[in-house]
């Protein structure tokens, strides 16, 4: 177990305040909201069952869960999130635990969770192999992991593609987020820990973006990740709109009948017994 008050390193700092700026709530609630539901019935949640929501944001998955009337702790690295989901749970009437965590290292027991979840969340912790142990630690024997992560050939994993050559360099052993959408990269991070393996890529249909500028300027508006990236370019203009081309090039190679669709892994797994 952490010290979930520990000060987070430069590193968890960096990735603290990337997800505190702009406006991530808004992606979670009017982009990808149904993903958090589809993820809760794929893992089965119940009434009763003790569930961990890791890098939860601002509860996108955690939310539906305890409304089934499970037992939720909906963790995050980034407080902002977390506060902002406190006030959207009290919105739809449901109590759950908010609490500050390092995905990478968990604040909880050995085996305290009957169900472990992650919708494109822990994608995002820079080492995948420390996350995926911590995913597994804290699920009891028998209970279950599910993750929802975007796809490398899907649309967010085209854009951060797009997006590299102009961010800033990844940090040293940092992996990219979209491996997470890898089924063969989560079956070995996950290992012969865990069986009944089920891994289905699906698509999600997003049609919140009439044209390819509108998506640009949403994600430079309210998403972290490309916000930084236009940041650390800000001061060069020929690069600037250079970015702006290729994010319009992505967007407008999808958008088709007014929306686009964006391809997800869902993967649900159950924990060994233990021996």
């Amino acid at each position: 177990m952490s010290n979930e008050n520990a000060a987070p390193d430069g590193l968890k700092a960096k990735h603290r305040a990337m997800w505190a700026l702009g406006d991530y709530p808004s992606v979670a609630t009017h982009v990808i909201h149904g993903l958090g539901g589809e993820l809760v019935r794929a893992c089965g949640v119940r009434q009763g069952d003790r569930v961990l929501d890791v890098a939860a944001g601002s509860g996108n998955a955690a939310i539906p869960a305890a409304l089934t009337g499970a037992d939720v702790v909906a963790s995050d690295l980034t407080p902002e999130l977390l506060e902002v989901g406190r006030h959207l749970a009290e919105t739809r009437g449901v109590r759950l635990d908010w609490r500050e965590a390092d995905a990478e290292a968990l604040p909880f027991a050995d085996g305290e969770f009957d169900t472990v979840m992650s919708c494109v969340g822990v994608m995002f912790a820079p080492h995948h192999q420390q996350a995926a142990d911590e995913l597994v630690r804290v699920c009891r024997p028998g209970g279950t992991i599910g993750l929802i992560n975007w796809t490398p050939e899907g649309f967010i994993g085209q854009m951060f593609a797009a997006m590299r050559p102009y961010a800033p360099p990844p940090p040293p052993g940092a992996q990219p987020p979209p491996l997470w959408g890898d089924p063969e990269h989560v079956r070995a991070l996950l290992g012969d820990r865990v069986g009944d393996v089920d891994a289905r890529r699906q698509r999600l249909r997003v049609d919140r973006f009439a044209r390819p500028e509108e998506f640009r300027e949403f994600f430079k508006a309210c998403y972290g990740p490309t916000i930084v990236t236009y940041r650390f370019i800000t001061e060069d203009p020929e690069r600037v709109a250079a970015l702006d081309a290729a994010l319009d090039d992505l967007a407008s190679r999808h958008l088709a009948d007014g929306g686009m669709d964006w391809e997800y892994l869902l993967i649900t797994a159950r924990r060994a017994a233990a021996e």
